[in-house]
């Protein structure tokens, strides 16, 4: 039987099948530095998958790296997520849950001080004419903390997903050990130096 496999089949038989890739998924609160990570792997030498729909504004004048799809995870849009096997997409917390089970993910998290989540989300919606007085800074500062400890226990119970967790303020102060992590993380072959030079303190607006 195995000769005539390998007469119609040849050497391919003995070829374990290619394991599929994971997704790199990059996630966190909105405004938690998600974009900053982004343009990093890809400085490191990684594809982003975005569709650059949303441009670059005084928000995020380095670009959102998004790809709007994403959006619709909870509606139950998924069926694009095997595109972007070996590529870096980014999924705010809240749509973790709706990715796909039968995928692997590597999931670059980055918290940051809650109060300078805030106050930056509180900045974006007054730019936009939104109203910022919905509910208290104490209440949402409760509500985030809620949903990242939700989040948290429910990323390192599902078998198919693994974290790093990166500080956003620390990362800000000394990129290079982080850097290294999330090389480390992600096989080691990222230019940790591009990586780094990324990392742009202008940028940090909105401080504790």
């Amino acid at each position: 039987m195995r000769q005539l496999l390998h007469k119609l089949f040849g050497s391919r038989i003995d070829q374990p099948q290619e394991q599929a890739r994971p997704v790199i998924v990059v996630s966190g609160l909105p405004r938690s530095g998600t974009s900053m990570m982004m343009k990093m792997l890809e400085a490191g030498g990684l594809r982003v998958f975005v569709d650059n729909l949303r441009t670059p504004d005084p928000d995020n004048p380095e670009g959102y790296y998004e790809y709007e799809r994403v959006k619709q995870l909870d509606k139950g849009d998924t069926a694009w997520v095997g595109e972007a096997q070996g590529q870096v997409v980014k999924v705010i917390s809240a749509l973790l849950e709706h990715l796909p089970a039968e995928h692997r993910y590597q999931v670059i998290f980055m918290n940051r001080n809650i109060g300078e989540v805030l106050a930056s989300q509180k900045k974006m919606l007054q730019r936009r004419g939104e109203a910022t007085d919905k509910i208290s800074d104490e209440a949402m500062a409760d509500l985030f903390a809620k949903h990242l400890e939700k989040t948290t226990t429910w990323l390192q119970a599902q078998p198919n997903f693994e974290t790093l967790f990166v500080d956003y303020n620390r990362l800000l102060a000394d990129p290079q050990p982080h850097t290294h992590a999330v090389n480390r993380f992600l096989g080691g072959a990222l230019d940790e130096a591009q990586m780094a030079a990324v990392v742009n303190p202008d940028l940090y607006r909105n401080r504790a």
